[in-house]
């Protein structure tokens, strides 16, 4: 059997955007607008409008994760949601309303809320006035909502994240065209990324300054980086995807400095951001109680082959490599399926960045619908392919802890299958299918298992 530790957080995770659905939404963010100028880009023409209407039916979906033992849940405040006047920090009474209820019906099921304040999400008002991140003043701005949560909620809600995936906005909105600006700007995305760090570092201020009870941390998507081979550039190749697109986060917001190899990257390539020395004092200082990490794929790579005569992204240093002796998931894009990689990054956080606490933030196996198959006789979805998988890496990361990583908790993405932004609902990641066309939430399989996990804190 494998025992966890006492306490463990056995849950899911999902965002406001991607759940809730825009009813009643007093500002639109990206996400609104981007879709509504561009839908075709949107797998199946299906925007965050609907999605699974957690709006409406937190209630009834509180009771699901109760059914299958859910003892936490990570989900988001939407700023568009919450914030009437961004400058002034007036709030919209009804989302403090629908955040209150939420809120207080997990914890009357004994779940315990883990929330986050920025999910990809950013106001399109604050983006067309100031370019979003681009600016140091949504940096302040994103301070103001933070407090805001903090003081409406903070009585409650023991745990929060500032940001989920961070990256993902720099490299979607301004490298690779996936999130909208939909720009194509290294220089650009070198200062969105400072400006979030900026953004984070404000929001724990704030938090600190309130003397609340709880804790206070930061989500962030770790991809081990492994070089093809042993050779010296293969070598070099792995240090600077992992330098790019691991330590370009993880060293500002748990040790409050910057990696020294990536600044000078960045000054040879002219990108280095605009910097304030009050400004890294305050980075400096920020930190986080717990971290929350995400983990889907590994990343293999190996030596240039054609060497770039510009920088135009990280991949500057490096190209991608297929490892011929992997497996792959034949349900999400064939990406390698590599349990170990989890137990790789415990360690990495045990013996690099200081054994903080962390858990889990997500862990999401895809399937599509053709693979799940339909509900079977006793009204369950099979997905035993998800079930098999998620064993082989709680046995990694219990090694792990068996060893010491300071990890407290796991939770999968996602308790409904839920919307995915340019993927739509293409990918299902839930322990209950949405059917759209009624909004049924139908049990899978995998469900079952994990209750049982949950329940008994072991397998």
């Amino acid at each position: 059997m494998y025992k966890f530790p006492e306490g463990f957080f056995w849950g899911a995770a999902t965002s406001g955007v991607q759940s809730e659905g825009s009813k009643n939404q007093v500002n639109k963010s990206i996400w609104n607008h981007w879709f509504q100028i561009e839908p075709e880009r949107f797998s199946g023409g299906i925007g965050p409008e609907v999605v699974c209407d957690t709006y409406s039916r937190f209630k009834e979906d509180v009771a699901l994760m109760k059914e299958i033992n859910f003892n936490s849940f990570r989900t988001s405040i939407q700023w568009a949601r919450l914030i009437k006047n961004f400058e002034t920090g007036e709030v919209c009474d009804d989302a403090v309303r629908f955040y209150n209820e939420y809120i207080d019906e997990l914890l009357k099921n004994g779940i315990e809320p883990i929330i986050n304040l920025y999910h990809f999400d950013m106001p399109i008002e604050l983006q067309e006035r100031y370019g979003g991140f681009e600016s140091k003043k949504v940096a302040e701005l994103f301070a103001l909502f933070s407090r805001k949560a903090f003081e409406l909620f903070g009585d409650r809600v023991k745990y929060w994240t500032t940001f989920n995936e961070p990256i993902v906005p720099v490299e979607g909105g301004y490298l690779y065209d996936f999130h909208y600006p939909n720009k194509k700007d290294p220089k650009l995305a070198v200062q969105v990324a400072y400006n979030i760090i900026l953004a984070h570092a404000k929001s724990v201020t704030e938090y600190r300054k309130l003397n609340l009870s709880g804790q206070i941390g930061v989500v962030l998507n770790l991809t081990p980086s492994y070089p093809r081979s042993q050779s010296e550039e293969d070598l070099k190749a792995a240090y600077m995807a992992d330098l790019f697109f691991n330590r370009s986060f993880l060293d500002p917001m748990l040790k409050g400095e910057f990696p020294a190899d990536l600044c000078e990257a960045l000054k040879i390539h002219g990108l280095t951001p605009n910097i304030e020395s009050e400004e890294l004092n305050e980075i400096k200082s920020a930190k986080v109680d717990f971290l929350g990490v995400n983990y889907y794929v590994p990343r293999r790579v190996k030596a240039k082959e054609t060497p770039d005569d510009k920088f135009y992204n990280p991949e500057f240093y490096f190209d991608y490599h297929i490892n011929p002796e992997g497996r792959f998931n034949p349900y999400r894009d064939n990406n390698e399926i590599h349990p170990v990689a989890l137990y790789d990054i415990a360690k990495n956080v045990q013996e690099n960045y200081g054994n903080i606490p962390w858990y889990l933030a997500e862990i999401g196996i895809a399937m599509d619908l053709e693979s799940e198959g339909d509900v079977k006789e006793d009204n369950l979805i099979d997905d035993s392919f998800r079930t098999e998988l998620m064993k082989e890496h709680l046995i990694q990361l219990h090694r792990a802890i068996e060893e010491g990583s300071n990890c407290f908790g796991v939770h999968q993405w996602t308790f409904i299958d839920c919307w995915s932004w340019l993927n739509s609902f293409k990918r299902r990641y839930g322990f209950y299918r949405l059917d759209l066309a009624t909004g049924e939430r139908v049990k899978k399989k995998h469900a079952i298992w994990f209750s049982e996990v949950a329940k008994n804190n072991e397998f």
